[in-house]
């Protein structure tokens, strides 16, 4: 009886023991926390550098890294906030797909969608405000507000939908312009300084254009509206940058028609609608212009220059899109977990550091939104990128490029360049004030503009109806 009792009391202690050993599982993996991060596909510095990649700042820090920009944010969140945070980082690649994705049920705690696709999740609900607390400029640890560049602010500052201030529910990641990749051989500047080249027969087959529903859009509108957004009255217009940013998202029946009829002359003309290609088949030479990103832009020319082959940048004179990419957190995912909230908050603030900006651009070639506040880090890193040393260039090649506007007027932000880089990879990732001056930003569409669009891209890109009927009637 009393071995009967025994075992009984070592059975329920060995029971009690599984139960707190269980709990304590449970504990440690109430511990670490989970953050499921969304991005671009190949958009964020994934370690492993050789040492010939490096870069020395002028303060001694040596940037040449061996680990991904995820684990060093692990790394670097355990240290700071002493907790375990595990990212599962995953990518898309568009921001329709992102939205899908969403949409079908994959929760996310932070996605970086562009600017049209971060208002439409505003508009629909999607997302969640950023703390107070990762506003406030005195926190040392909060490197996107105190770094990011003012002219970047400023553009948050007056974008909103339905009454919400943009600038409440996202913070930006990489920024740019969309343009023409050109070789200089085979096309000339003038050429490529509209978006008409195009519709241009001489390059007949051997341009492409983007599969993406609005940059195709954004060119067709623009060539549609030449005449009027160039005239002088246009251009002397004291609200031209509203007017302009109006004039561009047009989703009215006539406009969606006429940028219809205008892309399906294009797709005529062109080689292909590409999302990827297009950079390879510029630096292989199967095409000679490109409607490119200007991120994507860098890498096609930084990928021909190993080849020995000049690829040159242009900005259409009558316009271009000013996008940007921006992380925003999503309320289904955060669900009020402060400890989420803050490791999300904490990600962005780690990726706005100024040495991992310029690890990012070095990475991938687009352009951080970071200037890098107090720190003259990401400034260094462009001069040290794009400057000539007057004492070994030709001075009559060498010019003045002022990105005053992007670093803030406390900074000596004239860099010393040569002339080809005024139209290559130092116009594509930091575009003169004149350029800036005529861009607009995509806005969201309504429900009826959206239903409209997207049957004529259908149109376009599945059935070209109207050449369809056309060859029906000869």
């Amino acid at each position: 009886m009393k071995r009967q009792m025994r075992l009984k009391w070592i059975a329920a202690a060995l029971a009690l023991g599984m139960i707190l050993g269980l709990a304590g599982c449970d504990a440690d993996e109430e511990e670490e926390i989970v953050l499921r991060v969304a991005n671009w596909e190949e958009y964020i510095d994934e370690g492993d550098w050789d040492e010939e990649d490096g870069f020395e700042f002028s303060d001694g820090t040596i940037l040449c890294p061996e680990l991904s920009m995820v684990e060093d944010f692990e790394a670097w969140y355990y240290e700071t906030y002493g907790q375990k945070v595990r990212v599962e980082y995953s990518t898309f690649g568009t921001n329709e797909e992102l939205y899908n994705q969403i949409t079908i049920g994959d929760v996310y705690d932070l996605v970086c969608p562009s600017e049209y696709m971060i208002m439409k999740m505003l508009r629909e609900g999607m997302l969640m405000p950023y703390s107070e607390a990762f506003h406030d400029k005195e926190n040392e640890l909060n490197y996107y507000v105190n770094g990011v560049s003012p002219f970047i602010a400023e553009v948050y500052d007056g974008l909103e939908i339905d009454g919400q201030k943009l600038n409440r529910y996202a913070a930006g990641y990489m920024w740019g312009t969309l343009g023409i990749v050109y070789n200089p051989e085979e096309v000339s500047e003038e050429q490529a300084s509209s978006w008409s080249i195009l519709l241009d027969d001489s390059l007949k087959r051997r341009i492409t254009i983007k599969d993406s529903v609005r940059d195709a859009l954004f060119a067709a509108v623009s060539i549609q509206y030449y005449d009027e957004i160039t005239s002088p009255e246009f251009l002397s217009r004291e609200d031209y940058s509203d007017a302009l940013f109006q004039c561009l998202n047009r989703t009215d029946k006539d406009t969606v028609d006429g940028a219809e009829e205008i892309l399906s002359a294009i797709k005529q003309n062109v080689y292909s609608f590409e999302t990827d290609s297009g950079k390879a088949d510029m630096v292989t030479g199967k095409v000679v212009a490109n409607q490119q990103w200007s991120g994507d832009a860098v890498y096609t020319m930084d990928q021909a220059d190993e080849d020995d082959v000049e690829l040159c940048y242009a900005v259409p004179e009558e316009c271009t899109n000013l996008w940007f990419d921006g992380w925003v957190l999503l309320s289904k995912g955060i669900s009020e977990d402060p400890r989420k909230q803050q490791a999300a908050e904490a990600f962005v603030n780690f990726v706005s550091m100024p040495e991992n900006a310029v690890r990012n651009m070095t990475y991938i070639g687009y352009t951080s939104v970071i200037s890098g506040g107090e720190s003259d880090k990401v400034l260094e890193f462009v001069e040290d990128t794009y400057g000539a040393d007057p004492e070994e260039e030709d001075e009559e090649d060498l010019v003045e490029y002022d990105v005053t506007y992007f670093f803030g007027e406390d900074k000596d932000a004239v860099i010393l360049t040569t002339e080809d880089q005024t139209r290559r990879q130092l116009y594509a990732q930091y575009p003169s004030q004149d350029v800036v001056d005529r861009s607009a930003v995509m806005a969201c569409f309504d429900k009826e503009g959206n239903e409209r669009i997207n049957r004529m891209w259908t149109n376009v890109r599945c059935f070209d109806l109207k050449n369809w009927f056309q060859g029906l009637t000869r």
